[in-house]
């Protein structure tokens, strides 16, 4: 197949949307697809112009405000059009689509190209955390109109697929996410790691993700002075500062990835994670396949993953006492955690990069075969319409 990527966010910029292009593509490049990536530019002079055998074209961009290496694509619809026009693709892949992906929707949608728009992040959930709760209607009726304009959503979790049909999204199919099994893996455990971050032999409480306003990471200040545990804090973002400031005693990695990361991620006793906008959270499945429980906030995608008192537990989003004594609960019983690594390890094998590759391309197909009718905005419009009883 000819396929083009819109993402939102792309390398240098590692998250969750990049590193699920970067598994499609290596996918599609085993298959021997033709893959074209349009992406926002960066200032990084090393990044490739070629991934996994797929082209990068990028667009000029501006930072994000207040988040410097989250940058924002410039232009208008008929730049993208141009660049799709001239690219002919069978099938356009919408990544997270927002700002860019808006665009190229229009543009698919004007050129005729059936398009897959990857629901992956909950935009509008941010706003009241970044402090602009007047946004939440705007962003809302923005995912709305994009994928009204998909010929076919995707989504990771049940969760966001009751979310999405309950704002009348028509067309939405689940596709969850894959992990890597032989990278993360109980065996990666270092006795020596461990001692690094906690010299006094302390059991490891651990985070991985950006330190950003919709993760949540200062609700874990709860956590600070249980005995006998050490906090552990893997990633980067803009309130790395003012989390240092708030959890003095905690370690603080920065950055890891690759085979630091799996090593830091298996070393871990227990894997927490209190971000309440998530709508699949991959670095849980990692910790599950490294052989580590997880305690998470009972909202969004951490509802699939985790199995209350089998592979670790769920807390009422907000209930920071709930988080503690589930946390607590775990590290004061030995036997109780290596059951729930043990359950948390079985449940995640299987779930390969592999099949989730194969049973993505089966949705390109499937909108390549479906008439330009049943594509059309007008026809979701009416559908949301005579849901709603209008």
């Amino acid at each position: 197949m000819r396929i083009a990527i819109v993402a939102e966010s792309f390398l240098p910029l590692m998250n969750g949307v990049t590193h699920s292009i970067l598994r499609v593509l290596e996918h599609l490049q085993e298959r021997g697809d033709e893959v074209l990536v349009i992406a926002p530019s960066t200032q990084d002079t090393d990044v490739p112009d070629e991934v996994y055998g797929a082209h990068v074209h990028r667009l000029p961009s501006v930072p994000l405000a207040g988040y410097a290496n989250v940058r924002v694509a410039l232009g208008g619809v008929y730049r993208v059009k141009r660049i799709l026009a001239d690219y002919a693709p069978d099938v356009v892949h919408l990544a997270s689509p927002f700002v860019l992906g808006w665009r190229a929707a229009q543009a698919a949608h004007q050129l005729g190209i059936p398009t897959v728009a990857i629901y992956q992040t909950e935009v509008p959930g941010y706003a009241a955390r970044y402090g602009v709760p007047f946004l939440e209607n705007w962003a809302w009726n923005r995912v709305e109109h994009i994928h009204l304009l998909a010929s076919r959503t995707l989504v990771p979790s049940t969760f966001a697929l009751n979310q999405l049909r309950g704002r009348g999204i028509p067309r939405v199919d689940m596709w969850r996410r894959g992990v890597d099994t032989q990278r993360f893996t109980p065996e990666k455990r270092d006795a020596g790691w461990r001692a690094s971050v906690a010299p006094g032999g302390e059991r490891l409480i651990g985070y991985v993700g950006r330190l950003a306003a919709e993760k949540q990471v200062e609700d874990l200040a709860v956590l600070a002075d249980i005995p006998g545990t050490r906090l552990v804090i893997v990633g980067d973002g803009p309130q790395r500062a003012a989390l240092e400031a708030a959890l003095p005693d905690a370690v603080f990695t920065g950055f890891l990835g690759g085979d630091e990361l799996a090593r830091a991620v298996a070393s871990f006793d227990l894997f927490v994670h209190p971000g309440e906008f998530e709508t699949f959270c991959q670095t849980i499945q990692e910790a599950m396949a490294s052989g580590v429980p997880v305690v998470a906030t009972g909202r969004g995608g951490p509802l699939d993953l985790v199995e209350n008192s089998r592979t670790g537990w769920l807390y009422e989003p907000g209930d920071l006492a709930g988080l503690r004594a589930r946390v607590m609960d775990l590290m004061g019983d030995d036997a109780k955690r290596r059951a729930f690594a043990e359950a948390a390890h079985a449940s995640v094998q299987g779930r390969t990069w592999s099949a989730l590759g194969a049973e993505l391309v089966g949705h390109y197909k499937a909108v390549t075969r479906e008439p330009a009718v049943a594509r059309s905005p007008l026809v979701a419009l009416s559908l949301k319409a005579a849901k709603q009883g209008f």
